[in-house]
């Protein structure tokens, strides 16, 4: 099974709403796991954090109010853009390999074809490559972590 069979096969998953599927081979064996059908979250009691302290609520309850404001303007500011997206789950890296230079940086000129990062899976290197012609405005995603499927990864301005 290469990576474009995984690929599919968790675009699949993902479509059929299913909470988890395994596939088996003599020498191959992947689950998939998808936060639907009972996740954790669900399960989750408010009761627990009604034992806070009364003086404590109104303060958390601040912070989250102006969080959206926040991010209503960096999304009004970002709609401009145009994003690369994660083609897989796995673990991000800027650099080919620990001794290079990054991919790409803010202010650079990708055109469509690029390489702009690499994603491990499995013990895989997977060249990403941009979509769309433009300049890199932000790097959504710091250097070695992990990414999941159709992440943005970069704010790419096409103009």
């Amino acid at each position: 099974m290469d990576i474009k069979d995984i690929q599919n096969l968790i675009k699949f998953v993902s479509k059929a709403e299913v909470s988890e599927v395994k596939y088996k081979t003599k020498d191959f064996e992947i689950t998939i796991k998808t936060p639907l059908a009972g996740s954790d979250a669900v399960y989750a009691q408010p009761a627990v954090y009604h034992t806070a302290p009364q003086a404590a609520a109104p303060a958390q309850v601040a912070a989250p109010a102006a969080a959206p404001a926040e991010k209503a303007e960096a999304a009004s500011d970002d709609s401009k853009y145009v994003a690369i997206k994660s083609p897989m789950i796995g673990t991000f890296y800027r650099k080919p390999s620990p001794d290079k230079d990054v991919f790409v940086n803010v202010g650079d000129e990708v055109s469509a074809g690029k390489v702009v990062c690499v994603i491990e899976a499995m013990k895989l290197f997977n060249q990403i490559d941009s979509e769309i012609s433009g300049k890199i405005v932000k790097i959504l995603v710091d250097d070695a972590t992990p990414v999941e499927y159709d992440q943005p990864l970069f704010l790419v301005d096409p103009s």
